[in-house]
This record gives C-alpha cells, structure tokens and sequence, in this order.
C-alpha cells in the first residue's frame, strides 16, 4: 500500500467553484473554466500515489499550482473535491480535532522562510512542536538535542537564529520538523531562499539524513537540477495540472510530451544517469565452491583475463585475475587467499562520479548494492554513454543553425 494516495485532488479559487469543477470532470481548460465562471483552477484533478520511505518531488515553473498542493496535502488548504489517503485514511473527512492529531504526530513541515523564533533558543525552538503538545520538559529536550545532533548543530543549542548562517538556521528548521517523529515531511521550497553553495550542502545533508531516518519527503522545487539531485521519483505539474510522474532518468530518456521535453532540456545527462543504466553482466566465480582451474577454464570460455569473486551468496568479494589463479593451483591455495581489491560503487552512481575511479583502475568497476553484486562498468560503457550525451548536443546545436539559417 502507498503512503499517500490522492485521488482526483481539486483545488478551485472563486466564488462559482460548482461549476467550475463541473467544467473541470468535463475537462474544459483552466482558460476556459475561468472565462466561463471567473474561478481559477489551482489544482486540477490531480491523481498520484507516493511510496512509503521515498523523496517524491513535486516541481512546476511559477503558477504550476505545485505549492497549492502541498498545502492541500495537510488542509493548510481544504481541497474543493477529491480524496487525500495517508497510511489507509481519507484525511479530507477528518474533524478539526483529528486533524490537528495529524499534524502533530504524522506530518511536519518546513517553510522557506526557516520560520523560527527570533527569541528562543535554537534548542527551544526545535523543542517547540513537543512544547505545544504537553511532552514534558525532559523528553522534549532529550528528542529536540537527538535531532540537533543528527543535523550537526547540538553545539550550538544554547544559542539564537540570529548567530547562525542561513543553511544552519535551514537546518534548525529541518531538525524542528523532525522532532515530533513525522512520518511525512512537506518541505516547500525549503532551499531556495541559499545560496548556491549552501544550497547543494543542505541537498547532500538532507540526502544523508534520510539514509538514516527514512521518512516519506515530499518536496517542492521549481528547480530541475535540485529535484534530479535529491528526487526518488519528480511529479512535473503544468497549470495545476499533472503532467508526468517518474524518475529522472524516465524524465529525460521518455518524456510525455513537448511541455516535459522542453522542460527537461540543456541538462548535463552524465549528471543524471547513473551506474545501472551502463553497466553490464559480470563473469563470475564463486570461490565458495570453484578451485582455480574451474576458474581458467571460466576465463578461456568468456574470452577474459580475470573474473569478479563472489561466495554463493552473490556477495562481492573481490577480483580473480589469470595470474592470480594459476598461482593459486600451482601453490594449492583457495581462491579467496589469492583475489585483490577491485574497485566498487553503487547502481546510483552518477555517471560524472564514475569518471574518476574507472580513469586509474586496471579492472573494471564492480556496481554492488547492500554486499551484492549487480554487474560490473567497463570504461568502454561510460565513453559511450559520454559519447552519446556529447552526439545529442552536437544534434542540438546543429538544429539550432538550420532554424536560424532560416530567419
């Protein structure tokens, strides 16, 4: 089951709402719903599913409707139709009671703005949601100092907003949210009031945060590279409507439409595609059961000068290499006294990050998630993969001389 279901989500600004969301189940046009009932359709019809435990970005240019909607997410908002399903529950037919409960136990939020108390402290202010739902003092200060030591910033307690950079008060912000234990955490545009360089730390540190807290992050942004950077899955909106939902990847390689295409556009795709698109099936031997010779004859049949080392787990253990097999039978040894280090990264490794450790590597690179092989990157793979980026843009800007041969 997902943790967030929305099912025909609508949103609509005006007094004649009836009959602009009868327009809208016709599917009239935003244009045409507010010439024919001077209502503005905010959110349009929205259906989508988000998962249990993922970073979900939600990313529109400027009126796209991106933050209505996450306002309708905890009835900041109250949608004009449509059902908002977390763990189960439709919480559009809760009470103000229940909701309230909602918002304290299930969901935080973190604002552009930092929204933090001018005159607390930086522990006071992260302690505040607790505050306000009667925890006692000491629990409250023990739960607010573990989530200010996971966001770096417990020495820096005792002090005010004002003493701390912007990307530290970010963090206070981020560590308040995370206090009250959320399940999901609504983040609009939480970065985009930093600076550049801030900016990507606070993308690195909330990556590495949610390695360890594993929350369902729903988060605004109407910059492309900051959704790719930080995005499980992007949902691109367009005039409050959803436009497509999918990862990076399926974003650039298969958009929907020319609106997504466009969108999409002049992004440095070794920047996007990772480990798992190039790499290839591994030559193994599991030295748990083979011997050296089983494994030269492995290498004569696959054409190859060595094999990765697994154990009959599929678990990476390192690279057999022909020399290094032949010595093993002459000496009598098992294969594991005999395989050398290979170098390792994960299937979401960037293309760009592969670069460097394939450059000085006399093996290919081994892609293994959780100790388990998944296949191996060949320097060959990543100059095709670059060659291919480089090919696309060469198309661009050569369709860019015929269209301005023509003016």
């Amino acid at each position: 089951m997902p943790k967030v279901e929305i099912k025909h989500l609508t949103k609509i600004f005006g007094k004649r709402r009836k009959a602009a969301l009868e327009l809208v189940k016709k599917n009239a046009s935003k244009d045409e719903i507010l010439k024919k009932t001077g209502s503005t359709v905010g959110v349009y019809d929205i259906n989508m599913e988000i998962n249990d435990g993922e970073i979900f970005v939600i990313m529109g240019l400027s009126g796209s409707g991106k933050s209505t909607l996450i306002r309708l997410l905890n009835r900041l908002s109250e949608p004009t139709a449509g059902q908002l399903i977390i763990d189960g529950e439709d919480i559009t037919k809760l009470n103000k009671k229940e909701l309230l409960d909602i918002r304290r136990k299930k969901m935080s939020m973190v604002f552009q703005n930092f929204a933090l108390f001018p005159h607390r402290t930086i522990l006071e202010n992260t302690e505040f949601g607790l505050e306000v739902q009667d925890i006692s003092k000491k629990e409250r200060q023990e739960r607010a100092e573990k989530a200010l030591d996971n966001a770096k910033l417990l020495a820096f307690k005792d002090q005010y907003p004002d003493q701390l950079s912007g990307g530290m008060q970010q963090r206070v912000g981020l560590a308040r949210a995370l206090t009250n234990n959320p399940d999901i955490l609504l983040m609009d545009e939480a970065f985009s009031a930093l600076d550049p360089m801030v900016r990507k730390e606070m993308q690195d540190e909330l990556l590495d945060l949610q390695a360890t807290v594993q929350k369902t992050i729903i988060f605004i942004t109407h910059d492309l590279d900051e959704a790719l950077r930080i995005g499980d899955r992007i949902a691109i909106m367009k005039d409050g409507k959803l436009v497509q939902v999918g990862t990076g990847e399926e974003l650039l390689t298969t958009p929907e439409n020319d609106y997504v295409r466009n969108f999409t556009e002049g992004v440095d795709r070794s920047k996007v595609l990772i480990a798992e698109n190039i790499m290839i099936p591994a030559f193994t031997t599991n030295i748990t059961v083979d011997g050296p010779t089983v494994a030269l004859r492995r290498m004569q049949e696959e054409e190859v000068s060595g094999l990765v080392a697994v154990n009959k787990n599929r678990q990476f253990q390192g690279y057999l290499s022909a020399d290094a097999a032949v010595r093993a039978r002459k000496q009598k040894l098992p294969l594991s006294d005999v395989i050398e280090e290979m170098p390792q990264i994960t299937s979401d490794t960037l293309i760009s990050d592969i670069l460097p450790v394939i450059y000085d590597a006399n093996t290919p690179v081994a892609v293994v998630d959780e100790g388990r092989l998944r296949g191996v990157i060949i320097k060959g793979s990543v100059l095709e993969a670059l060659a291919d980026v480089e090919d696309e843009l060469d198309d661009k800007v050569e369709a860019e001389k015929e269209d301005v041969s023509y003016v």
